[in-house]
């Protein structure tokens, strides 16, 4: 027998032996509840206790021994019981009501045996005084929870939880009348500020000392009453929090340790929390849903319970940071560090709801960093990894994550053949390389050979391209350009004549000098074609040359 109980025993047999010295009368019934004796007398307990009245009757023992081993509340709470019928006084209290009231029930105190038995007592105080206050509503119910199916059997349990839910919405902001009706758009404008709600009501926290079974009444009994649904929230994040903080999740493989009814109470938990979660979009964090989601695969929760997961989380997926979708993988089979077919759930349920393009530009970003984190296990299989990057939304502004990623799985992979690393660098965009990207894939001899031509290509129509930009921005004037063409013209001129005149003058001894003349006026004339400045200075040489001649003659044959 355990101390404790054996201090148990010793205390009740000393309270019995007060009791029996004080009545100075021998006691004729000995009570045994759960291995603890009591010995009392028949008549105080069967002229208030209808149940012991039957046993005693019934029983065919001359020392009327009788065993009692399911009393609510054990010894403790049958001492309660007794002292009444002894007339001896206790107090009742917020911490003991619930139990005096159940074995009061169980002994049958009614008023059927006795005027004003316990039961009519304990009832008086239940609704004075116990219902009166969200304290004591909350820890009758809490006692209510031990005393199982006695305590629901006489509707204490329903009683506070009904008392409960009525103050909760009386008091709570998220009370909603019963008449309104919410559009979808409003559903969703409150979802958000719940999500970017940082506290929750006072009550909240007074509810995470129930058990799930007693919690998840609560909030269906608030939620009958008119209160926003979508407002649980925060509510079910404190509860989870409070009751799954101590599952240690670590590494690979689930840690033996905890004992099977631990973990098969708190699957129960995470069960009922999941079902309990707002359908709602931005009802709850992404981060809380992560934990979930960790928690369900360690806990090896239902396969509907981590599908509804993973599809909330695909709702959210843009909210997400790397470290959320970092889900460990808790097998033995030597698969992968990193859980990659839930993350690919996750990431096919988001690109089932075709999201917003800066959504999706996110996810993308977000999902390039995954990948780079993964790339290095050297368990990862190529068609994994390909196939979770074909899934990647495109809506990305470069490619420079997606080489990187294949970057990394190249250099953890270096034994793959030639037709492998080809289909793997078929992934990369060289479109949307960066230049300091395109630089490295250049210089990189883990690439394809198909793969660096196509960067350089791509590089060099670039380079064109901005050229050619350059060019548009900042184009030459006309005339500019224009005596550009005159003087390459010139220049190719100029050597056409040069070589003419070396030929003439080879020639000139045979020629006459007229030819001569001829054919270097011919040349000249050629020249001046392609030089307007010197057609210029002679034509004005020519010009002032005539007018002097005229002039000459005018004088010359003048009348002074």
């Amino acid at each position: 027998m355990m101390p404790a109980k054996k201090e148990l025993m010793s205390n009740a047999m000393k309270r019995t032996s007060e009791w029996i010295f004080s009545q100075e009368i021998s006691s004729d019934v000995n009570i045994n509840i759960q291995g603890v004796s009591f010995s009392l007398h028949k008549f105080p307990l069967m002229s208030k206790c209808g149940f012991i009245r039957k046993l005693i009757s019934n029983s065919k023992d001359a020392d009327h021994v009788v065993k009692i081993n399911d009393v609510p509340g054990g010894p403790e709470g049958f001492e309660l019981a007794a002292k009444f019928c002894y007339g001896i006084n206790f107090e009742l209290t917020i911490e003991n009501i619930a139990m005096a009231r159940c074995v009061a029930e169980y002994l049958e105190m009614t008023e059927e045996y006795a005027t004003g038995n316990l039961v009519s007592r304990t009832e008086a105080y239940i609704n004075e005084l116990g219902l009166n206050s969200f304290a004591g509503a909350i820890s009758i119910l809490q006692s209510s929870e031990s005393y199982l199916p006695v305590s629901e059997n006489v509707k204490l349990v329903t009683r506070c939880v009904d008392t409960i839910a009525l103050m909760v919405t009386k008091d709570s902001q998220f009370c909603l009348s019963a008449s309104a009706e919410c559009s979808s758009e409003g559903l969703e404008s409150s979802s958000s500020s719940l999500f970017h709600q940082k506290e929750v009501d006072w009550w909240a926290e007074d509810l995470v000392v129930l058990s799930i079974r007693t919690f998840q009444r609560v909030l269906l009994a608030m939620i009958s009453r008119g209160f926003n649904k979508y407002a649980l929230g925060p509510i079910l994040m404190l509860y989870a929090r409070k009751c799954l903080q101590d599952l240690e999740i670590s590494g690979k493989g689930k840690n033996k340790r905890e004992p099977n009814q631990e973990i098969n109470e708190k699957r129960v938990i995470l069960e009922t929390i999941v079902s309990l979660l707002p359908r709602e979009k931005n009802a709850v964090a992404f981060s809380f849903l992560s934990m979930l989601l960790r928690s369900a695969i360690y806990l090896e929760t239902t396969v509907a319970c981590r599908l509804d997961l993973e599809k909330r989380m695909g709702l959210q997926l843009e909210q997400a940071v790397l470290d959320d979708i970092l889900i460990p993988s808790f097998r033995f089979d030597g698969d992968t560090l990193f859980d990659i077919d839930t993350v690919q759930r996750i990431l096919i349920n988001f690109d089932e709801l075709k999201g917003t393009c800066d959504d999706l530009a996110k996810v993308g970003k977000l999902m390039e960093s995954y990948l780079a984190e993964i790339a290095s296990d050297g368990n990862l299989s190529l068609s994994k990894f390909i196939n979770l990057a074909e899934h990647i939304p495109n809506q990305r502004v470069s490619d420079d994550g997606m080489y990187k990623a294949i970057d990394i799985y190249l250099k953890a992979h270096p034994a793959l053949g030639g037709t492998e690393r080809k289909k793997l660098c078929s992934l990369i965009n060289c479109q949307k390389l960066t230049s300091e990207a395109c630089s490295h894939a250049a210089k990189n001899d883990r690439l394809s050979a198909e793969t660096v031509i196509q960067v350089l290509y791509h590089e060099q129509q670039r380079l064109r391209e901005v050229i050619d930009d350059g060019s548009r921005l900042n184009p030459l004037p006309d005339d500019l350009s224009s005596l550009q063409k005159e003087n390459k013209d010139l220049k190719f001129e100029l050597l056409k004549a040069k070589m003419r005149l070396k030929d003439i003058e080879k020639l000139r001894c045979d020629k006459s000098p007229s030819l001569t003349r001829g054919l270097i006026s011919t040349v000249s004339k050629k020249f001046f074609k392609f030089t307007p400045f010197l057609w210029f200075d002679q034509g004005v040489s020519s010009s002032i040359t005539r007018n002097k001649n005229k002039a000459s003659k005018v004088r010359r044959h003048s009348i002074s």
